[in-house]
């Protein structure tokens, strides 16, 4: 397993919005968060590379464990965390940069100069994000000028340019259209050969159609985690039937 976490409590304030999480997550493979708005899914997916730190008042509990460290012992850094573990937001937000700078921002910043190198991580990762054949004559235009769905893929380029291990999509695909969300959907499954990915998503027949695990969430509490086909096709709790047959949520 590349990443667990352990008895993991996470408060705002006095609201405890994750409860004694224990979660594993295997390696080189798609595993989808589900549950209704508010239920902790994506308060979890922000714990695995610390972007909850900023927020005022937050405190957390226990541990997440990745690649044997504890990313919550004090010691490790976060832009060593971040470098390991990438994110995809909910709406495509590209630097106002052009697309080659969009995706040599990382790698940049960890201290390759060389143009020679950066044109060969901007080319590769753009290709991992099946976008280079789309820009490649087009890389000094302004991120901005992409469609939404290419300005998604742009983001998940500029995320795998650090050679991450772990890809984390918070409801990556919620403001595309069909066509774009299935080339997004196709990219992820493809990925997942290299990468081990973590989506938060809304979409129950997304989790169905891509993941291999899928884990429920309620009330800041996981009440299931199964191979995805076994989720939705056997459920062991009855609030996972109830939410995945529509009863709430």
């Amino acid at each position: 397993m590349i990443i667990e976490t352990k008895q993991l409590q996470l408060y705002y304030g006095k609201f405890q919005a994750l409860k004694n999480v224990d979660l594993t997550i295997p390696e080189k493979s798609i595993t989808a968060f589900i549950g209704p708005s508010g239920c902790g899914k994506s308060t979890l997916l922000r714990t695995l590379n610390r972007m909850n730190d900023t927020i005022p008042g937050v405190r957390i509990e226990g541990e997440v464990v990745i690649q044997d460290r504890n990313i919550y012992d004090g010691v490790t850094e976060v832009e060593f965390l971040r470098k390991r573990v990438g994110m995809v937001f909910q709406q495509p937000n590209p630097f106002p940069k052009s697309i080659y700078d969009n995706v040599a921002y990382g790698p940049r910043l960890h201290g390759v100069t060389k143009k020679s190198e950066l044109d060969g991580i901007v080319e590769k990762s753009l290709r991992s994000a099946s976008l280079w054949h789309e820009v490649k004559d087009v890389l000094k235009k302004s991120a901005w000028s992409l469609s939404g769905g290419q300005q998604q893929r742009l983001c998940i380029a500029r995320a795998l340019a650090v050679e991450p291990d772990i890809l984390l999509m918070d409801e990556s695909t919620s403001a595309l259209d069909p066509i774009s969300t299935t080339k997004i959907e196709e990219l992820t499954r493809e990925l997942k050969k290299q990468y081990t990915i973590v989506m938060v998503t809304h979409n129950m027949h997304q989790a169905a159609r891509i993941s291999d695990r899928t884990v429920f969430f309620l009330n800041g509490e996981v009440v299931e985690a199964a191979d995805t086909e076994q989720l939705f096709r056997a459920p062991r709790d009855q609030r996972t039937e109830d939410y995945i047959s529509g009863r709430f949520g």
